[in-house]
């Protein structure tokens, strides 16, 4: 199989590239700048792209995850480069798409949770309707919309929750208080954390791949929710440190300005479509994954 990653030298697309390669499949990542052949892949860059498509023709899947990190603050000019990276590569891709004689048989490309808007009580699945209240779904809701552009192949969006893993991500940065011995809730402790070990991150993308019958929003999210309250217990449980140390909203708000909303606001939302299709979660519970990914080089 061939697959172009776009956005592939990040957290999730670098995972998926690397495992992609060991399993044998041609991979090319697209990035912005030119690299040389290592890890079993090639990379292209998107100006090449630009001036020959036919560096991508006939190749299987094409996985979009290009787009500006949110884990920034957000200034006005930062709000700007997060949603216009996020539609310039989409419709880029949607471009070349359009090009090419031998189109790719699916198109995953990458989607937030965020369009679901916040909630302390309500649950989201994919038939839920978007609440385009803040930034964030504003800006997934753009994202999908541009999305729609990619025409005659099979669409998958993915709407990705929180991603665990232990190189890469918000994670190891959840964790650094905990491992200071000054970890608890930030602020109310109620929002809810949508999360997916990185393991099924990539296993649902694969599924999507080669499962013909998905199409459409996807939500990547394990099975089973959990409060930030509970999120930062399992930490201290598993870690052995205590959790005792709350945030007050208010300092996040003067450290990370409007950005804190993505610690202090949360979503419920289940994986509907995956269930329904029979995807087998590796980790589908917040112990097994936190074993999985602090547990490992702890004492016993």
């Amino acid at each position: 199989m061939k697959v172009a990653v776009f956005g592939g030298s990040g957290f999730i697309g670098g995972h998926l590239a690397r495992e992609l390669a060991a399993d044998g499949n041609e991979v090319v990542i697209v990035t912005r700048k030119q690299q040389p052949r290592r890890d079993g892949f090639r990379y292209v860059t998107w100006q090449e792209l630009e001036v020959n498509s036919e560096v991508l023709e006939g190749f299987d899947v094409f996985v979009n995850l290009a787009g500006e990190s949110i884990n920034q603050r957000w200034t006005k000019k930062a709000k700007a480069r997060i949603l216009n990276s996020r539609l310039k590569a989409t419709g880029a891709v949607a471009s070349l798409v359009e090009r090419l004689t031998q189109k790719p048989e699916v198109v995953v490309n990458g989607s937030g949770m965020s369009i679901y808007g916040y909630s302390d009580s309500d649950t989201f699945d994919e038939s839920s309707p978007h609440r385009l209240s803040d930034l964030l779904a504003r800006t997934v809701d753009e994202w999908e919309r541009k999305a729609e552009t990619i025409r005659n192949v099979r669409l998958v969006k993915l709407r990705i929750g929180l991603v665990l893993g232990d190189d890469g991500g918000a994670f190891p940065l959840m964790t650094l208080p905990y491992k200071m011995l000054v970890g608890g809730k930030v602020g109310s402790g109620k929002q809810w954390h949508s999360w997916i070990h990185i393991t099924d991150m990539i296993g649902i993308i694969r599924y999507c791949i080669t499962h013909k019958e998905v199409e459409g929003p996807v939500n990547c999210t394990a099975p089973y929710p959990v409060t930030n309250d509970e999120f930062g217990r399992q930490i201290g449980r598993t870690l052995r440190r205590p959790h005792w140390f709350p945030v007050p909203a208010f300092l996040l708000k003067l450290a990370l300005g409007e950005m804190s909303e993505v610690l202090l606001e949360g979503q419920r939302v289940l994986p509907m479509k995956m269930l329904d299709y029979g995807y087998a979660f590796q980790y589908s519970t917040l112990e097994q994954a936190f074993h999985n990914l602090l547990k490992r080089g702890q004492p016993s």
